[in-house]
C-alpha cells in the first residue's frame, strides 16, 4: 500500500473511527484500525465486535498509488496525526503486513502491523427497515432521554434506549425512552417516513454515545437501518453498525402517573441554579433536598449533620393544597439542563409518588422524577 492523505482529512476520520476502540483488548487486533486503499480512496474501520464504524477519505483529500491493506494500532495512529501540522500531506506506506511507514514533512514513524486477514467482518447489509431523520430531531430524541440511561449490569435491558413507534389521538410518532428507575425521559417526534416498521429496539448506551459524537459534525441528514438485532446509522462518508441490547425493555406506561393535580409553573433557569446551590451542602451519597410548595412559593432546602444546612426559596405560579417532596438533587438537576422553554412545569401527587416534569415550549417531552425519604 502507498498513498498520500491531507493530514486534517486524515485526522477527522481517525477522530470518528477510533474512539470505538477499547483501550484494554484482550483480542489485539481489536485495538487497531483497518486502512485500506482502494481506487476511491482511502477507507478506515474500527470495531469492538458490537459496534463497527467505517470511513472513507476521497476525492482530491487522497492520492493512491498503490492500494492495499493494513492494520494499526487505532490509537497510536490518532496520536501521531492528532499532532501534526493542519493540511499538510502524510504518506502511508507498506510493503508488508508487518510494517507501516509514515511520513509528514520532516517526521517519520514506522508501526507495528497485524495481518489485514484476522480483522473481524462485520455484516452491513439486509435491514429491514431503513428511514432518513434530521440531524437535530435525532439529536433531540439523544439528548433528552440519554441522562437517564441505567448503568447498572444487572438489569442490562436499561443500559441503553428504547426507540419504537406509537400511535395517539390518530397521530403516528417515533418515540425513545429511557430510565434507570429513578427518573424516566420520554420524547416524541412526528414519524418519519419510512419508519413506520420499525421493530422496537433498545440501543446500547455505547452506540447511542457514539451516535452522538457523530453528530456533532452538523450533518443535515442521517440514514437509520434497522432490524431486530442491529442498527445502521449513516452520514456522508461515515457508517456506523451496532449490535441492539437482545432484552426486553419494561412496560415504561405504568410508571407515569395520571391523577397529578397539584401544578407548579416555575422558571427552569431560577430552579436549576437554585437546586444547584443548595445541593451543595447536601450528602455526597443521596444528595437529596427537600422541596416545599404552598402559596406561590416554592422551598428548597437540603440538611448534611456534618457539613450545616441550606435553603432559598423561589416565587412560582400555584394554586393548590401545600406538599412537600423529597428529591435526589442530581437527577432533578438533570431533568432541569433538558428544559429548552423559559419555564418548567412539575405535575405532583404526594410525597411517595412520581412526579411529571414538562417543557412548557416542548409539549412531546415527558419527564418522571420518583421521589425519596428526606
Amino acid at each position: 500500500m502507498k498513498v498520500s492523505v491531507n493530514s486534517s482529512a486524515l485526522l477527522t476520520a481517525l477522530q470518528h473511527v477510533h474512539s470505538v476502540v477499547e483501550r484494554r483488548n484482550t483480542i489485539p487486533i481489536l485495538s487497531n484500525v483497518l486502512l485500506e486503499a482502494k481506487e476511491q480512496g482511502i477507507f478506515l474501520t474500527a470495531t469492538d465486535m458490537d459496534i463497527q464504524v467505517l470511513e472513507s477519505i476521497e476525492g482530491k483529500d487522497t492520492d493512491i498509488t498503490q492500494m492495499g491493506t493494513v492494520t494499526t494500532s487505532a490509537q497510536m495512529l490518532y496520536d501521531i496525526v492528532r499532532k501534526l501540522p493542519a493540511n499538510i500531506q502524510v504518506e502511508l506506506f507498506s510493503e508488508s503486513s508487518a510494517k507501516l511507514s509514515i511520513k509528514a514533512s520532516s517526521t517519520a514513524f514506522a508501526l507495528n502491523c497485524l495481518p489485514a486477514e484476522d480483522f473481524p467482518s462485520f455484516p452491513s447489509e439486509d435491514f429491514k427497515t431503513s428511514f432518513e431523520i434530521k440531524s437535530s430531531d435525532l439529536i433531540r430524541l439523544i439528548d433528552k432521554t440519554s441522562f437517564a440511561m441505567s448503568m447498572e449490569e444487572t438489569r442490562y435491558y436499561l443500559n441503553g434506549i428504547y426507540m419504537h413507534t406509537i400511535e395517539a389521538d390518530g397521530q403516528s410518532y417515533l418515540r425513545t425512552v429511557a430510565t434507570d428507575g429513578h427518573r424516566l425521559a420520554r420524547v416524541d417526534m412526528n414519524l418519519p417516513e419510512g419508519a413506520g416498521s420499525i421493530p422496537g429496539v433498545i440501543i446500547p448506551r455505547k452506540t447511542i454515545l457514539e451516535i452522538r459524537k457523530l453528530l456533532e459534525d452538523g450533518k443535515d441528514k442521517v440514514t437509520l437501518s434497522l432490524d431486530e438485532t442491529r442498527i445502521s446509522c449513516s452520514f456522508e462518508k461515515v457508517k456506523l453498525i451496532s449490535k441492539l441490547l437482545d432484552g426486553t425493555f419494561p412496560d415504561y406506561t405504568r410508571v407515569i402517573p395520571e391523577g397529578n393535580e397539584k401544578v407548579v409553573n416555575v422558571s427552569n433557569q431560577m430552579l436549576l441554579e437554585a437546586v444547584d446551590r443548595v445541593s451543595t451542602v447536601s450528602t455526597d451519597k443521596s444528595r437529596a433536598i427537600k422541596i416545599n410548595v404552598d402559596n406561590d412559593n416554592i422551598s428548597i432546602t437540603a440538611n448534611n449533620p456534618d457539613q450545616g444546612s441550606a435553603s432559598e426559596n423561589l416565587a412560582v405560579e400555584y394554586k393548590g393544597d401545600r406538599v412537600e417532596i423529597g428529591f435526589n438533587s442530581k437527577y432533578v438537576l438533570d431533568v432541569a439542563r433538558q428544559i429548552k422553554g423559559k419555564n418548567m412545569v412539575i405535575k405532583m401527587s404526594d410525597p411517595v409518588s412520581p412526579t411529571l416534569v414538562f417543557d412548557e415550549e416542548d409539549k412531546d417531552a415527558l419527564f418522571v422524577l420518583m421521589p425519596m425519604r428526606v
